[in-house]
């Protein structure tokens, strides 16, 4: 009897510790997904600017180890521009909402009311 309460208690235990692993994937897949949908064309994009310009430096003769340094940092520095870029979006798409949000509330600064409206004098 003992055996078998402690082998049904390991059962359920074993079957609670999945379901809690499964859980933190409700978060974790949507955000792989996110992440699949940026990085794909990131890299196409990364691909699209270094392969021609590697191919020049090929042609040129330049040896292989200075071809992969300079392939290397041009990939670096278009990664970096492109950091600055996103954070430059995080900090600006919040503060555009804000003032769009605080101009549908409040008007748009005019004291006469509607723009589009024509007055009756005249």
């Amino acid at each position: 009897m003992w055996v078998l309460l402690k082998s049904l208690l390991a059962q359920w235990a074993i079957v609670k510790l999945v379901l809690k692993a499964f859980g933190s994937l409700g978060w974790l897949l949507p955000l792989a997904f996110v992440l699949k949908a940026i990085g794909l064309p990131l890299l196409l994009l990364l691909a699209v600017l270094a392969l021609p310009v590697l191919l020049v430096l090929a042609a040129l003769g330049l040896p292989l180890l200075l071809i992969v340094l300079v392939g290397g940092a041009l990939v670096t520095l278009t990664m970096w521009i492109v950091g600055i870029g996103l954070v430059a979006l995080k900090v600006a798409i919040p503060l555009v909402l804000l003032y769009w949000t605080l101009r549908w509330l409040f008007g748009n600064g005019r004291a006469g009311g509607h723009p589009d409206v024509a007055s009756d004098a005249g």
